[in-house]
């Protein structure tokens, strides 16, 4: 920071430029993500034989790797430094989104056809090698994407951490957590039009070189606030307003701030109920992330490369974006009432998790309209988005910066685990389903199927509450001796 920087100066917000980076990063996210599940059902499917079987496996594992890495990849972004770790994991899974354009190539040389059109007119023992083996290679690219992906969130988490006070992360993280409903909300838009017109396979790689782009901009603009030269004293002083009321963060011997050892992340209660609210929590936006286009079709014959598909589609993400005044709802609730973060953040989280009940409603409306379940499922999203940044924002009310992105890893590995076990079993459940026609308060088939996974997403938040509330009642901070 400038030496020449004058007393009483106007205080910068160069925080809220480092916010929108997030965001951005956090768009092309949920962008590469949404690639496949806005492809698979009309474009992909045909053309490798595959059912929901194939597709619920795909997820599963993009799930249970994401899972996987995210326990590494919060390590390794404290190792690393918010700089570097943030720019290995964008690189990374921009790399794995281009690679799903391959998958189609390598099929064909292995089954020895040459044309999309020859892979779908096969038949019989040719279809089903065609299914696995193409399975095989996107479960390859999949994993390649989850791998970089892990680190999205615990860079971003350090990363407001590292930029915000205590009483803004919430919203701050709302702010770039949006990113996901923004970049779900672009990919109806663009995503079915560049497979209609161009191809599958190109709108893995125009979207996935998106990330590249986002890697030259924060080579340049993102240094520690210390060390910026857009960030002036002022703004230093508001970024750092913690230290006055909690005392210097604990040193070693060179000045560093201490380092949490990775084993002794496991041993504070805090942790495993940051871990628990992702476990029960995540599947559930990562199930109407990956399966609603699919529900759309299946149920009402609705494809997202046509108008009311992307309009549907558009309009859920939409409802989404409500979740950016959710961050706020803290703040608001501290300023009333005096109480520390976390106990506010805990009461926001409360009020959200009871939105998501809506959605017990979305198939009985489904008769009426499709666009009653799709306006439920956005509630049921917006209210996760708001839950979401708030119980991200408890592991930097509880833990020190040193060990924010480890305790994020873990988290994200949990919730992981528990979207792996949710798409897993909605994959087959709809398979079963469709194939002994079960019966679910009046549905039959895959609609039955659909009720019972709907139900299974509507009470999730409030479990994960009561089990995260059980476990640390009251605000209660780590430090490191």
């Amino acid at each position: 920071m400038s030496t020449f920087q004058k007393a009483g100066e106007k205080m910068t917000n160069y925080r809220w430029t480092i916010c929108a980076m997030l965001f951005f990063a956090t768009t092309i996210n949920y962008l590469d993500r949404q690639v496949l599940s806005l492809t698979w059902d009309e474009f992909i499917k045909p053309e490798f034989h595959w059912d929901e079987s194939h597709y619920g496996t795909i997820t599963a594992v993009f799930s249970i790797c994401y899972a996987a890495c995210m326990l590494f990849a919060g390590r390794f972004v404290d190792w690393m430094g918010s700089k570097k770790g943030f720019l290995w994991a964008i690189g990374v899974w921009s790399v794995g989104a281009c690679l799903h354009a391959l998958c189609g190539v390598i099929t064909e040389s292995y089954v020895g056809l040459s044309t999309a059109a020859e892979l779908t007119a096969a038949v019989g023992d040719t279809a089903v090698v065609i299914a696995t083996v193409s399975m095989y290679c996107f479960l390859v690219a999949r994993c390649v994407l989850a791998l970089g992906e892990a680190g999205n969130f615990p860079a971003a988490i350090k990363v407001t951490a590292e930029y915000f006070p205590k009483k803004d992360r919430a919203y701050a993280t709302s702010i770039f957590n949006a990113g996901a409903s923004i970049g779900a909300l672009i990919a109806p838009l663009s995503i079915p039009l560049l497979a209609k017109h161009m191809g599958w396979e190109m709108a893995f790689i125009v979207i996935g070189a998106l990330g590249f782009i986002w890697m030259g901009f924060w080579v340049f603009m993102y240094d520690a606030p210390s060390k910026s030269k857009h960030v002036n004293k002022a703004e230093l002083e508001y970024i750092e307003q913690d230290k006055l009321t909690e005392g210097e963060a604990a040193k070693d011997e060179d000045g560093e701030e201490k380092k949490m050892p990775f084993w002794k992340c496991f041993s504070y209660k805090q942790t495993w109920a940051f871990a628990f609210g992702k476990f029960m929590t995540d599947g559930v936006w990562w199930f109407f992330l990956f399966w609603t286009p699919s529900y759309l079709n299946t149920q009402f014959g609705i494809k997202t490369s046509e108008g009311l598909g992307i309009a549907l589609i558009f309009t859920l993400y939409a409802i989404t974006m409500l979740s950016i005044y959710g961050g706020k709802l803290p703040t608001i609730i501290i300023n009333k009432t005096g109480m520390n973060p976390y106990a506010a953040r805990m009461r926001a989280m409360l009020i959200f998790a009871f939105f998501p009940l809506v959605v017990l409603f979305a198939q009985p409306l489904g008769n009426i309209s499709p666009w009653l379940p799709v306006i439920l499922i956005g509630i049921a999203g917006a209210a996760h988005q708001s839950w979401s940044a708030n119980i991200f924002s408890t592991v930097g009310d509880m833990f020190p910066k040193t060990a924010i992105a480890s305790i994020t890893g873990i988290g994200g590995m949990a919730g992981g685990i528990g979207s792996m076990l949710l798409q897993k079993f909605a994959g087959n459940l709809f398979v079963h389903a469709d194939k002994v026609q079960m019966e679910f308060m009046g549905f039959i088939g895959k609609p039955a199927g659909y009720f019972v996974v709907f139900c299974i997403c509507a009470v999730a938040y409030l479990i994960g509450w009561v089990v995260m509330k059980s476990l640390v009642p009251k605000y209660k901070p780590i430090t490191l001796d």
